[in-house]
C-alpha cells in the first residue's frame, strides 16, 4: 500500500525535490489562504528562492476557516507536490518551503502568537476578492460584511483576513516590534494601496494611535501574480501518485507559465524572490492592469460562453474557433485601454496568453473561473468599458462579454456569487425589450458612466437576446 508523501526519501529521481535542507528552516513568512494558487505560486517562488538564496524565510500556511488543508499539511510534514502540465509531458516537484500550519477558526492564538513573533516579517495573503469586505460603492469597509462586522466588534477575538492583520500588527506595536510588510497576491487593482486603505480604517475605527503607526512604519507593496492553477480533483491526485510513488492529498496540476510582479517596498527585508525570477519594480500598475484586463477579463468571457454552450474547461471554449476567435477580438480591443508594459510586447501577450488558455492538459473548469463574477466584473470588464467609453471608442467586446455573463446566468439559472440573490432576482425580472435593466439596477455594481451610456447598454442587450 502506498505511503503517504512526507518525506523526500525514495521518491523517484525525476521529481524535483527541495535543494535545500529542511531541518534548517525557520520561519519568516506568514501565509493567509492554503488554496492551490498560493501552494503553485508564492510557495513556489520561496521555494526557488531558498535554493538560490537560504535564508530564515520558512513559510507558516494559516487557513481562515476550513481545517482541511491543514490538517493535510500536519500529514504530510508540510510537504506537497505541484505536476507543471504541457503538450510536452508532466513534470513533478516536491514543495517544501512550508514549517508550520494553522486553521485560525480552532486556533486563533496560534495565529496572532506568530504574527506578533519578531521572527515574521511578511505576511502574504490570497482569500480572494470578496474576503476582504471592500465596498464596491465607497472603496472603504463594508460594515455589513460578516468578517468585518465581528472583527470590528471584537478586534481582539479576528476572524477575518483584516481583523487578523491588524490585531497582529496591534500586537507588534505593543511589543515595540517593527510592523510585518503585508504583501497582498489577490485579484484586486492596487492591491497594496486597497488592503492598506481597509487595514487603516479598521485600525482608526480601533485606536487612531495605532492607525498612525501604521501609516508611518506600515508596508503595503502592490503585487501582480499570474499561474493558471486549476481546482483539483481525484485524478489529479492519481496523476500526482504515479509520478511520485506515493500519495499526497494536497497535489495540484498547473501550467508552466509563472510571473509575480512585486512592488520593492518591504520594512525589513524579503527572500530573494527575484533569483526564481520575480520582477521587481517600483510601479505593479502597468502588469496588473495588463493581467486584469486581458487575461482575467477574456478568462470571465470565455468561462460564461462555455456555460452557455455546456463545455466543462476553458480548453473545450478555445478549441471551438468561432469562441476563441471571441477571445482575440476582446484583447485587441482592451488592449487600448493599456500604459506601455515594460519588457512587455503586448501583441506577443495576447498571442501565449491564447496559448495558455488552449493548453489540452489543464483542467480548468468554467464554473470555477465564474464563481464570484460580480466581485470580478469592475476590474476585469467594467473599468476597461469606463476607459474605452472616456477614449471615444464603442466598448463593443466588454459590452458584450457582460451580455454573455447576463445570459449565462440566465440560461443556467443559478450563480456561486456573494451576491447570488440579487443577481438571481435580476435574472428572474429581465424585461424583454430592455434584458439588462435589471442588472443595472443592482445596486453599487455598474458605475454611472455605464448606467447611462445608452448605446452601450444596447450592446449588453444585444448580446443577452444572441443566446
Amino acid at each position: 500500500m502506498l505511503q503517504r508523501l512526507s518525506s523526500t526519501t525514495g521518491l523517484p529521481d525525476t521529481v524535483r525535490q527541495p535543494r535545500f535542507d529542511r531541518t534548517k528552516l525557520k520561519p519568516g513568512i506568514v501565509h493567509i489562504g492554503i488554496g492551490a494558487f498560493h501552494r503553485a505560486h508564492q510557495a513556489v517562488f520561496t521555494q526557488h528562492a531558498l535554493e538560490a538564496d537560504f535564508g530564515p524565510w520558512g513559510i507558516i500556511a494559516v487557513n481562515l476557516r476550513s481545517p482541511d488543508p491543514v490538517e493535510a499539511l500536519a500529514a504530510q510534514n508540510g510537504l506537497y507536490s505541484i505536476t507543471t502540465r504541457s503538450e510536452t509531458g508532466d513534470h513533478s516537484e516536491v514543495i517544501g518551503a512550508t514549517v508550520d500550519w494553522i486553521c485560525a477558526a480552532s486556533d486563533r492564538a496560534r495565529v496572532l502568537s506568530a504574527l506578533a513573533d519578531p521572527a515574521i516579517r511578511v505576511v502574504t495573503i490570497t482569500v480572494s476578492e470578496k474576503a476582504y469586505g471592500l465596498d464596491p460603492a465607497t472603496g472603504g469597509l463594508d460594515h455589513t460584511h460578516q468578517a468585518v462586522a465581528a472583527d470590528l466588534g471584537r478586534p481582539d477575538a479576528p476572524v477575518g483576513v483584516l481583523g487578523f492583520l491588524v490585531e497582529g500588527l496591534a500586537l507588534r506595536r505593543a511589543a515595540g516590534l517593527a510592523p510585518y510588510t503585508v504583501l497582498c497576491c489577490d485579484n484586486l487593482p492596487s492591491n497594496g494601496k486597497v488592503v492598506r486603505r481597509l487595514v487603516l480604517e479598521m485600525a482608526r475605527l480601533r485606536d487612531p494611535a495605532l492607525a498612525d503607526w501604521i501609516a508611518e512604519k506600515g508596508r503595503f507593496p502592490c503585487s501582480m501574480v499570474d499561474r493558471i492553477v486549476p481546482a483539483a480533483t481525484h485524478t489529479t491526485r492519481h496523476r500526482a501518485e504515479k509520478l511520485l510513488g506515493a500519495q499526497d492529498a494536497l497535489a495540484i496540476d498547473t501550467e508552466p507559465f509563472l510571473q509575480w510582479v512585486v512592488e520593492d517596498d518591504f520594512v525589513s527585508g524579503r527572500p530573494a524572490w527575484e533569483a526564481a525570477g520575480a520582477i521587481f519594480t517600483d510601479n505593479v500598475e502597468p502588469y496588473e492592469k495588463m493581467k486584469l484586463r486581458l487575461l482575467n477579463g477574456t478568462h470571465t468571457l470565455l468561462a460564461h460562453l462555455g456555460i452557455l454552450e455546456n463545455l466543462d474547461y476553458i480548453r473545450d471554449v478555445m478549441a471551438k474557433p468561432d469562441l476563441a476567435a471571441k477571445a482575440r477580438i476582446h484583447m485587441e480591443e482592451v488592449v487600448s485601454t493599456l500604459d506601455p508594459v515594460p519588457g512587455i510586447d503586448l501583441p506577443a501577450y495576447i498571442d501565449d496568453l491564447l496559448a495558455r488558455f488552449s493548453n489540452p492538459t489543464i483542467d480548468h473548469r468554467n464554473l470555477q473561473i465564474a464563481l464570484d463574477t460580480t466581485q470580478k466584473l469592475p476590474q476585469r470588464l467594467l473599468s476597461p468599458a469606463v476607459d474605452m467609453l472616456a477614449m471615444g471608442e464603442t466598448a463593443a467586446a466588454t459590452a458584450y462579454a457582460v451580455g454573455v455573463w447576463i445570459a449565462s446566468v440566465k440560461k443556467r439559472g443559478d450563480c456561486n456569487d456573494p451576491r447570488r440573490s440579487e443577481v438571481l432576482a435580476a435574472a428572474a425580472s429581465m424585461d424583454a425589450t430592455d434584458p439588462s435593466a435589471s442588472f443595472f439596477a443592482i445596486p453599487g455594481l455598474f458605475p454611472p458612466e455605464l448606467a447611462g451610456a445608452r448605446g452601450w447598454r444596447n450592446r449588453v442587450n444585444a448580446a443577452i437576446l444572441s443566446f
